[in-house]
């Protein structure tokens, strides 16, 4: 097993490497928008598994909304689905966490693919926009999540013992969600000193607003990593699967790899609007 997730991760960064340093920025806009296209896939099998058509018109309903509102070149749009995406991060899917796996699928699947319809274009948008604003602003705002992830790992692994949503995900603990929090502070404060302020969302913040405020920016985001984690692993449970596909031998499906940046990167564009 990890020989393949080793061999699939080197294969991944020798495709993505060049797109992101070598190439004009169209390719990696194509390249975010194929990895939504197979999460949608992945998305549409998890709600509806029973239907082979439903799997094929989803990513295509998703790549219609994303052509739409490119067509009409109207930013106030692309805003508002970032803004539905950031107001179901904060307002609904901390109570549809807490209902644990105490809801029906079937109930729900409606809901679900509207929503899929909101999460994945503004994710792509969301990726676009702070990639417009520089490279390196973009980096390091995916580099949060991965911060985060790391970090809870390998303090989870160490000192876990108090279960964060057992029923959701076992493996996750409090302390392994603190560590990575605090991880992720140390992280931001480094982009902070060593980076120019513009380069990265941590110093717009703290040029703009002060540390205090980026460090409680960075609490947010971090927590809503974890949040697009256990979204993700408790649509999983009640679909009843492991991972989301094999599509990636050795880590699962599309989405068990951007689950964490499906809140975290329209928060983050939003947040990069303000300043």
């Amino acid at each position: 097993m990890l020989k393949t997730r080793i061999i699939t991760a080197t294969i991944l960064l020798a495709v993505l490497l060049p797109i992101l340093f070598l190439l004009p920025a169209i390719y990696l806009s194509a390249f975010f928008l194929v990895t939504v296209l197979l999460a949608a896939w992945e998305w549409s099998r998890l709600i509806a598994p029973e239907s082979k058509r439903g799997a094929i018109i989803y990513p295509v309903f998703c790549l219609m909304i994303i052509l739409g509102l490119l067509v009409l070149n109207q930013a106030v749009w692309q805003f508002a689905l970032l803004a539905m995406a950031g107001m179901f991060w904060f307002f609904n899917a901390p109570f549809m966490l807490a209902r644990g796996l105490n809801f029906s699928l079937q109930k729900w699947r409606y809901f679900y693919a509207i929503l899929g319809l909101i999460l994945l274009p503004a994710t792509w948008f969301a990726l676009i926009f702070l990639r417009e604003i520089g490279l390196v602003f973009l980096l390091t705002a995916m580099g949060l999540v991965w911060v985060a992830d790391i970090g809870a790992y390998f303090v989870g692994k160490a000192f876990g013992k108090h279960r964060l949503a057992a029923q959701i995900s076992p493996g996750k603990s409090v302390e392994g969600a603190l560590g990575g929090l605090m991880l992720c502070y140390g992280y931001a404060v480094l982009c902070v000193l060593y980076l120019p302020f513009e380069a990265t969302l941590f110093g717009a913040w703290a040029l703009r607003y002060g540390c205090l405020p980026m460090l409680l920016m960075v609490t947010v985001l971090t927590a809503f990593s974890i949040f697009g984690d256990l979204f993700e692993s408790q649509l999983k449970r009640v679909a009843g699967v492991k991972d989301s596909s094999h599509l990636l031998p050795g880590h699962g499906g599309v989405l068990d790899r951007v689950d964490a940046l499906l809140p975290v990167m329209p928060l983050a564009a939003l947040l990069a609007g303000l300043v």
